[in-house]
């Protein structure tokens, strides 16, 4: 019998060589599967066929004319010529009609052996070109800072305007004029600042000449190398190629064959990587703080120093912030340095400020605190339901799942209180209140629930606690939700039924509904509404927490938490205690630990007298930073690791430099999951070291045992051996592709989607929720709501991106969003000096008048330490999760 794969398959004859291949499939990609070469240009793997450059052209028995072969579906039976003397001749006549118009300097051109062009002219074997040049003397566009346009060489195969608009859903760039005078620009020549560029880099990325070339590679030449490696910004995990020539990167560009990225990427990782790492203010030796200023010393002087002050103190006093930003090896042996060697479970990290709530909230309701469902998932949902993310900007690549998945149909509700991007792709956008998530969400489940749109089946065969929520229910009646978010009750009944009535949906969230003093009330909130519909373990559906940093899955998943070891096995669990004693060879504390949150507040009371501080910089990033601030200085000893002496740097008394991503091996965890390798492409800028070995040395030299690892390998067979869930997930392994956990034998495929059959605690616990006010609200002297966020052309505290001239020249500073509504009484015009107050402080910053903040709201990001917005930002916490609110304070704008 035949399988069903076979059924789908067809056969045809291509040059008299029999070819199967799957139905639905062109010619062309019927020669590929063949391994027969026919000239291409304007196609390309990613984007729908177009037939524009007429090279593909084939004969093919019983069809008239030459029809192109990119354009063509192959059908059974077919028999296809590809390089008949006819094709030959007509080949060559095209092809010279299209080098008519491109200059003959391939010897000068910087894209000289890369370019597509001479490839297909190698093939066609094309002696002398007889048809007169055409010189266009355009002028070549420089004015952007990432790459060159020069449309002299563009042969107007439309892959930059197709990928601009098919894959990125952007359009910033399209055809012009038209006839003799056709060309690629954008609307009124306006610049690429002037248009809706992202700056991605996508159309560079697919220019068969160089037409569109990365300046920062222009003449650069070809690179001695390419080494595959993972982007060090947010949580997508972007696979990326970096070139190397001469020992230094020249160019970061996206892998087409990475599994989660498939070949784009964002600004950031695409142009933001090269400067930074190379970067002059790169700490290249250790510096130890002498009468009060730093000054260079030896690794033994500073490493010494270190271990002798931090044994002078007890284990209480003591305390270690691991870093997101890390290796999974270097998150595991800085925890193991925190519990074996100081002996105490103080260990934590910036997971505590956006994704904390993710894992308190998820394992009270599924039992497992990540992403459910996989990033390639979300294009084929039939309704996503996208709250408090602003994904385009902080996680542009799963945009372009997103926008692909409204391409096919899908419907998109985006809840947030900013007109942000993604709204404009929206079936329905809701503006509710800072700070309203639960009663939001709530009421749109009381809608399900009163018009029988639930999935009764599946909340009765998978799910527990059903009566209780359902009762808890009452308590959010339509008329009190409206009041509440301030969104009418109608919008609210359509986004219900839509979610509803529309499978598979998926829940995309983002620190929109983390970073609140009810953050894990949010979090539960969304799992409540995923299997009150049935949205759970099956493809395209689920609770999709979308992970800011590059590695804060695996940082939580290697245990730099207070409460729990590696794939979060309970400190507090005797079994589990004695199992990582007996490997570590040594007793371990039983208590959990204090937060990050708390470990500063210890410090400003006295009662941590030290901390050993990797790769974070709370200076910027934490909320009530004057306080932050404040804190740090109460210390008797920090120590500080990183690659740039960071605001947090400099209240360190020592400072170790330690390597980039870029300069060492190890794996990242990305938000689906999805554990990936980091491979070395450079040595170690100046003395930086990797910080798994930085933090060994601490460690032998405070008497430590198990610390005696010859490279991050090594380090991984050990998390192998303590971590179920990675127990099947080796290097050898990951030669081949990313593995997502739970991964726990050798054998073991991974798991793209859980809680398929049966949730990790076994049923899903729905939970009752109350709405409860955020910590602040507006009133007579703080009139206004403040919300915090990201930049699409910034990274976190700037430490990266602000190296980088391009990503300054787009964004050179901060700014504040107002409303018209709110700026006009306030006497606010665009670009004014504002001073921006909140009960903890103040900052001075540039207005910027935008329909895009709703009045009665401002928006701030907290990029840049000349106006860092997280002075403003309230302290108050979580009380399950400990995470501070971020998202809502109450401020005053004032014109200056």
């Amino acid at each position: 019998m035949n399988t069903k794969a076979e059924m789908n398959l067809i056969t045809l004859n291509i040059d008299g060589q029999e070819v199967k291949v799957e139905r639905g499939s062109t010619v062309l990609e019927a020669a590929k599967a063949a391994g027969t070469y026919i000239p291409t240009l304007c196609y390309h793997p990613d984007l729908s066929p177009f037939g524009a450059c007429r090279l593909c052209i084939v004969e093919i028995d019983k069809m008239r004319g030459l029809p192109t072969s990119c354009t063509t579906p192959a059908d059974e039976g077919m028999v296809v010529h590809t390089n008949t003397p006819r094709i030959q001749e007509l080949r060559r006549n095209v092809f010279e009609l299209i080098l008519s118009e491109h200059p003959w300097q391939c010897l000068t051109c910087p894209k000289n052996g890369r370019c597509e062009l001479q490839e297909v002219a190698s093939h066609i074997g094309l002696g002398e070109v007889s048809v007169p040049p055409i010189y266009k003397n355009l002028p070549k566009d420089t004015e952007n800072p990432f790459f060159r346009r020069d449309y002299n060489l563009c042969i107007l195969c439309g892959r930059c305007v197709r990928m601009c608009q098919e894959v990125r859903g952007v359009g910033a760039i399209a055809f012009t004029y038209r006839g003799g005078q056709a060309m690629v620009g954008t609307a009124f020549d306006h610049s690429l600042q002037d248009s809706d560029c992202k700056f991605c880099g996508a159309c560079v990325d697919v220019c068969p000449t160089a037409a569109l070339m990365d300046k920062s590679s222009l003449w650069a030449g070809i690179p001695d190398r390419k080494v595959a490696t993972i982007c060090p910004y947010c949580g997508v995990g972007c696979q990326l190629k970096l070139e190397v020539k001469d020992e230094r990167i020249i160019s970061s560009v996206p892998d087409p064959d990475g599994i989660v990225n498939h070949g784009q990427a964002c600004v950031k990782g695409r142009f933001g990587i090269r400067e930074f790492v190379h970067h002059r203010e790169r700490l290249t030796a250790p510096l130890i703080r002498r009468n009060g200023e730093f000054k260079e010393a030896s690794w033994d002087e500073a490493l010494d120093l270190a271990a002798k002050k931090l044994k002078s103190y007890t284990a209480g006093e003591l305390g270690v912030i691991a870093s997101a930003k890390c290796t999974n090896e270097e998150n595991y042996v800085m925890q193991k340095f925190a519990r074996a060697v100081l002996g105490n479970n103080n260990i934590d990290h910036c997971a505590r400020l956006c994704h904390a709530p993710t894992v308190a909230g998820l394992v009270q309701s599924f039992g497992s605190g990540a992403m459910t469902n996989s990033i390639n998932e979300v294009g084929d949902a039939a309704c996503i339901l996208a709250i408090g993310t602003n994904t385009m900007e902080e996680h542009p690549v799963i945009g372009v799942e997103v926008k692909k998945a409204v391409n096919n149909g899908a419907k998109l509700i985006v809840a947030n209180p900013r007109e942000i991007d993604l709204c404009h792709f929206a079936s329905l956008w809701i503006r509710h209140s800072p700070g309203t998530d639960v009663a939001l969400l709530m009421g749109m489940m009381r809608v399900i629930v009163d018009e029988g749109l639930l999935d009764s089946a599946f909340v009765k065969e998978r799910c527990e606690n059903f009566d209780t929520f359902r009762e808890s229910l009452k308590s959010f009646g339509l008329d009190f939700v409206e009041r509440v978010t301030k969104v009418s009750r109608d919008r609210i009944i359509e986004a219900a039924r839509m979610f509803a009535t529309h499978s598979p949906a998926t829940i995309l969230y983002a620190m929109g509904i983390t970073q609140h003093s009810h953050g894990t009330d949010n979090v539960m909130a969304t799992a409540n509404l995923a299997m009150l519909t049935g949205n759970v373990g099956k493809p395209s559906t689920g609770v999709n927490p979308l992970r800011g940093q590059n590695n804060v899955q695996g940082a939580c998943d290697m245990g730099a938490l207070p409460n729990v070891y590696t794939g979060y096995q309970a400190v507090a669990d005797p079994a589990i205690r004695e199992k990582f004693e007996a490997a570590w060879e040594c007793r371990l504390p039983s208590s959990p630990g204090l937060t990050l949150v708390e470990m500063i507040e210890a410090a400003y009371c006295r009662e941590i007298k030290a901390l050993y501080l990797v790769g974070e910089n709370p200076a910027l990033s934490d909320a009530d930073t004057q306080h932050v601030q404040e804190s740090l200085a109460q210390l008797d000893f920090l120590v500080v690791q990183d690659i740039f002496l960071s605001e947090t740097a400099e209240f360190a008394h020592v400072v170790l430099p330690a390597a980039s991503f870029a300069e060492k091996d190890g794996t990242f965890t990305n938000t689906e999951r999805r554990v990936q390798r980091v491979r070395k492409a450079i040595e170690p800028i100046g003395d930086s070291r990797p910080d798994w070995w930085i933090t060994c040395q601490l460690a032998k030299r405070l008497g430590g045992r198990g610390f005696d690892y010859s490279c991050p390998f090594d380090i991984m067979e050990e998390i192998r051996d303590l971590t179920p869930s990675y127990g099947g997930i080796s290097y050898e392994r990951l030669e081949s592709g990313g593995l997502q956990w739970p991964c726990p034998t050798n054998d073991h495929p991974g798991t793209p989607i859980l809680h398929t059959n049966i949730f990790t605690r076994g049923k899903g616990r729905f939970i009752p929720l109350k709405y409860i006010l955020p910590g602040e609200l507006p009133d007579e002297d703080y009139p206004l709501i403040l919300t915090t966020g990201r930049s699409l052309y910034h990274f976190h505290t700037g430490t990266m991106t602000r190296k980088v001239a391009g990503l300054n020249i787009i964004e050179p500073e901060g700014a504040v969003e107002i409303s018209p509504q709110d700026a006009l009484p306030l006497g606010i015009a665009q670009g004014d000096k504002v001073k921006v107050s909140s009960r903890r402080g103040e900052v001075i910053t540039k207005a910027k008048v935008t329909e895009v903040s709703p009045p009665g709201v401002v928006f701030m990001t907290f990029h840049f330490a000349e106006s860092a917005a997280n002075i403003l930002t309230n302290p108050k916490l979580d009380p399950v999760s400990k995470i501070p609110e971020f998202k809502v304070a109450a401020v005053k704008v004032e014109k200056i």
